[in-house]
């Protein structure tokens, strides 16, 4: 048997699963709005202390709902992220494992299993509106930049990710290209990209007002990423910097989705979850003059963007969902992006296959207010391809630096130094005594670094960190990576 058939006998099998299990369960509409570059630290709802950005409608969504406080997106860039939302597993385990995509053939393989496909089997109608950044051919080849009018997608959302409806663009090197599902329509500029995907999700929430169907849409918003374009309603409304205006504008798009609900009156039994790919960009929001001026886009934690420390990769993430998420509530339960998938499979009972899912775990429970919860540790990933691994109280850092773009980036020289200085070259940290990552204990407690070495081995060869059948990776993994090799 070729790989061509088995790979389309491995998604029947799935799909046939999710049929013959689907239930008379509760289908609640399902909205996911992602932001793109937010950190934790940018919401006042999670930094009040040292965040001076308001944020009003995502601190009105928290309070209606649950806010979590120990969220991670599955990297601190933004397409292994985004795999990792869609798919439930990390993103490490394809053929990326460092940086983020420009182009090229899908990173979701035909037979994956997505989050689209998956509520699509039990009924959904499923469309993205926004950024997709997972790969996406025009016209059958690769175009970095200018894209013309009428080239037909491949390997975006419809065909890889399973979605019925897309509308948007596939990154922020090509953010004049605007697409009506799997062709370019026109070309936009730059600072109508924020207001027009807002229209269009606004748009298709009143076209469901009256289907008996119940739909998912993601949002994965163009914002506050680079370009940094506030409109000119919004321009200079933070008194900070125009990355800060971006982040207010950006609230204001959560929140016209929520009233575009409520006045539809879809809003009750629909569970809306937000969040951010990673933290935010360093050099794109002017970090610097932003804490110069008391706003802490990272809050108390270190790093931004592209790092292993936490800033690169604990986001703000809030659920809503009247009638079963408590208003008001908060957890400290470890959560992961990449959990999404079998969260929804366990709302809707269906037991996903083994080959589905492999590092995604249901925080439904938590949703639900109860104590047990089963995520005990997760895999953390940098820009360059430097692995953590966290469980508990304790994060192991396989790098003696940020592994991304705050202070020493990886390199050759930089590690010849450290050796040399008989530094560490491993991080481990006690995250509940110290937040902010500033003391290395691994030289103390050596028998902690080698345990949390084996477990990341462990979860990296099995191919899934979940229970189940061992699975395969799609490419070898360099666990104990070094700068140029």
């Amino acid at each position: 048997m070729n790989q061509t058939i088995r790979s389309l006998v491995a998604f029947l099998a799935c799909w046939i699963v999710l049929i013959t299990t689907a239930g008379a369960a509760e289908r609640p509409n399902i909205v996911i709005m992602l932001a793109d570059d937010m950190g934790f630290g940018e919401l006042q709802c999670l930094n009040p202390r040292r965040g001076k950005i308001p944020t009003p409608q995502l601190d009105a969504i928290a309070a209606s709902g649950m806010v979590f406080t120990d969220a991670h997106s599955g990297s601190s860039v933004c397409t292994p992220t985004r795999y990792g939302l869609l798919t439930g597993r990390y993103a490490w385990r394809t053929r990326l494992h460092s940086g983020v995509l420009t182009g090229g053939p899908s990173l979701i393989a035909p037979d994956r299993l997505t989050l689209a496909k998956l509520l699509s089997a039990q009924g959904y109608h499923t469309a993205v509106i926004g950024k997709w950044h997972l790969g996406m051919l025009f016209d059958g080849k690769h175009l970095p930049k200018k894209v013309p009018v009428g080239a037909k997608v491949t390997h975006g959302p419809i065909d890889r990710g399973g979605f019925d409806e897309f509308h948007g663009f596939h990154h922020a090197r090509q953010i004049e290209t605007w697409i009506d599902n799997d062709v370019v329509t026109e070309t936009i500029e730059p600072i109508e990209m924020l207001p027009r995907l807002t229209k269009s999700a606004v748009d298709y929430i009143e076209s469901r007002k009256d289907k008996r169907e119940p739909f998912f849409l993601y949002v994965p918003w163009s914002s506050p990423h680079s370009p940094v374009v506030p409109s000119k309603e919004w321009q200079g409304k933070s008194g900070l910097n125009a990355h800060a205006d971006f982040v207010m504008q950006t609230d204001d798009s959560f929140g016209r989705v929520v009233q575009a609900l409520r006045e539809a009156g879809l809003l009750d039994n629909t569970l809306i979850l937000c969040s951010s790919d990673n933290g935010t960009s360093g050099p794109t929001s002017k970090i610097g003059q932003l804490q110069e001026m008391g706003h802490y886009p990272s809050g108390d934690l270190r790093g931004s963007k592209a790092d292993i420390w936490d800033g690169g990769h604990r986001v703000p993430f809030l659920v809503s969902w009247p009638g079963v998420v408590r208003s008001g509530s908060r957890s400290s339960g470890l959560v992961c992006l990449s959990d999404v998938v079998r969260t929804v499979a366990d709302i809707l009972d269906v037991d996903l296959p083994d080959n589905a899912g492999e590092d995604s775990i249901s925080f439904l429970p938590l949703l639900k207010g109860e104590v047990e919860h089963e995520r005990q540790d997760v895999i953390h990933h940098s820009v360059s391809g430097y692995f953590a691994i966290r469980q508990g109280k304790w994060k192991l850092s396989l790098c003696p630096d940020s592994g991304g773009w705050t202070g020493t980036r990886p390199s050759k020289k930089s590690w010849a130094r450290y050796e040399k200085e008989g530094l560490p070259m491993v991080q481990l940290i006690d995250m509940d005594g110290d937040l902010g990552e500033q003391h290395n204990l691994a030289r103390d407690y050596p028998g902690k670094v080698d345990e949390l070495r084996e477990l990341l081995e462990e979860q990296v060869n099995r191919g899934r960190s979940t229970p189940g059948l061992p699975q395969t990776n799609d490419a070898e993994i360099v666990i104990n990576k070094r700068p140029g090799k």
